[in-house]
């Protein structure tokens, strides 16, 4: 085959995921046609794109925002926790109060990013690159809403978190996974009740997000990672189950999924840096 180019790398992480348009957490930082072979890694900077070059890569993926836009935009991607709230029943003006202060981080946050360093580095190599955060995020939360709901279903009995930890461990990510699934809030002999998997809104909703879905009929909470002074506050309201899944873990499970795509279609994939 010729190859397939940055934007059509784009378009395919978009079909998958269901999206019509790039959210502002992706971005192509150099553009190139006609990729045979891509370095791909969660995290990539400077040194990672020269060894992709060392390695004879034509093009450069990372998960993670990268730069530029993707970072300097951002704050955007994180309104889509108020829609995943909304879907569960929580108000959606209780759903914006509750990102505002992990908006307002993430604008400052923003500000002191020194967003050109890796793209700049791509642009002197001539090396395309791009990432690709929330499409892939969110084929992943779909595939763990799936193993969950097909896992509680056949139990013939109300579940318990337990039951939610084996459902993700029924994803080969999870089940092969050097780092473990926790319940650092609640207990894995507690009714699991109505339960939301918060992934693919740019990072983890905090105390304040948790809590939002707890007080409007949601009892556990699925994060793939979440700050431990995050997890007192939690912990001192002692209400619901917040499970944790694994931040590199939960992030494969989508990746994983298109870079079988992208290797059914031809593309030789290198993987690095947490893949």
């Amino acid at each position: 085959m010729s190859g397939i180019s940055t934007d059509g790398l784009i378009h395919i992480a978009l079909e998958l995921a269901g999206m019509r348009q790039l959210p502002a957490d992706s971005a192509v930082y150099v553009s190139g046609e006609a990729l045979a072979r891509v370095l791909f890694g969660i995290d990539i900077g400077p040194a990672e794109l020269l060894i992709a070059r060392e390695l004879g890569c034509d093009g450069v993926i990372a998960h993670h925002p990268a730069g530029g836009s993707a970072t300097l935009r951002f704050p955007e991607v994180l309104a889509r926790h108020v829609e995943l709230m909304v879907e569960h029943g929580v108000p959606r003006e209780v759903a914006r109060d509750a990102i505002k202060p992990l908006v307002s981080r993430a604008i400052l946050r923003a500000q002191a990013a020194n967003y050109d360093h890796a793209p700049s580095f791509a642009r002197l190599l001539r090396m395309p690159f791009l990432n690709i955060h929330l499409p892939l995020d969110e084929i992943g939360r779909r595939l763990m809403v799936e193993a969950i709901e097909r896992h509680t279903a056949s139990l013939g009995r109300e579940p318990v978190v337990q039951d939610v930890i084996d459902a993700l461990l029924t994803l080969p990510e999870f089940a092969q996974a050097p780092t473990q699934v926790m319940v650092p809030v609640g207990a894995v002999d507690r009714p699991a009740g109505k339960v939301a998997v918060v992934h693919g809104a740019g990072t983890n909703g905090g105390a304040a997000v948790a809590k939002a879905y707890f007080d409007h009929g949601v009892s556990t909470v699925v994060y793939i990672h979440i700050a431990p002074e995050e997890v007192e506050r939690l912990r001192a309201d002692g209400r619901g189950n917040l499970i944790v899944a694994g931040h590199i873990a939960a992030d494969l499970v989508g990746i994983n999924r298109y870079v079988a795509e992208l290797e059914a279609r031809g593309l030789e994939v290198v993987r690095a840096s947490g893949l």
